[in-house]
């Protein structure tokens, strides 16, 4: 099966690197936007113009957008129904030790890295990007163009609204909804529902006020 990924940076390297190791997908080109071809700090891969590649028969490529979680998922969120207006097919990367339920599912153009847990009854939209580690508890609702980071604890019954980023060892209470376009912050801890575009960011550990050498360690 032959794909095209949309994106040149590093999620875009590492996209093809768990394509090619798992599956049976070739990724024949990267997509950038023409405007930033000729700037391109990758100059290792193979590229091609967005549109260049709007023109082209959509029934000839695959098409993967491995753009992060820039504008609260907004720049991946636009290129996605880009392509998804001309009719292009998209793939999704569902890590080989990943189940997923029968009575759940997964959308388009998502990737679900290894070491998540997808409890029954879990459904992921179109767009969502989830990293290594996380929990996806039962009956949990995750929006469409999300990114959850790594060692995330969403439990049962959450709504995740469209377009919402959450950090790195976040947790998320049961039987809440979260706004959409929220970001939460590493290490929150949210207990109730978000507003849409809500913002939660925990404090920082303070610095101590001894450097290394004179605490003695």
């Amino acid at each position: 099966m032959d794909c095209i990924i949309v994106g040149a940076g590093s999620f875009a390297e590492v996209a093809k690197t768990y394509f090619e190791e798992y599956s049976d997908v070739k990724i024949k080109k990267f997509a950038i936007s023409e405007k930033l071809i000729s700037s391109s700090a990758n100059a290792t891969l193979d590229l091609i113009t967005i549109e260049e590649l709007l023109l082209k028969d959509p029934d000839k490529f695959k098409i993967f957008v491995a753009v992060g979680y820039s504008n609260m998922n907004q720049v991946r969120t636009d290129i996605f129904e880009q392509f998804l207006k001309a009719k292009f097919s998209f793939l999704s990367f569902i890590h080989p030790q990943i189940k997923v339920w029968s009575n759940s599912s997964v959308g388009r153009n998502c990737f679900i890295f290894e070491d998540n847990t997808l409890q029954p009854f879990t459904h992921i939209g179109d767009n969502t990007i989830i990293w290594s580690g996380n929990h996806i508890g039962h009956h949990t609702t995750i929006g469409r163009n999300c990114f959850i980071s790594s060692h995330v604890v969403i439990s049962g019954h959450c709504t995740v609204g469209d377009n919402s980023f959450i950090g790195v060892n976040a947790t998320l209470h049961d039987s809440i909804s979260i706004g959409e376009k929220t970001l939460i912050g590493a290490g929150a801890i949210i207990s109730r529902n978000t507003d849409p575009q809500s913002v939660y960011v925990p404090k920082s550990t303070p610095i101590f006020p001894k450097n290394s050498f004179e605490i003695g360690f």
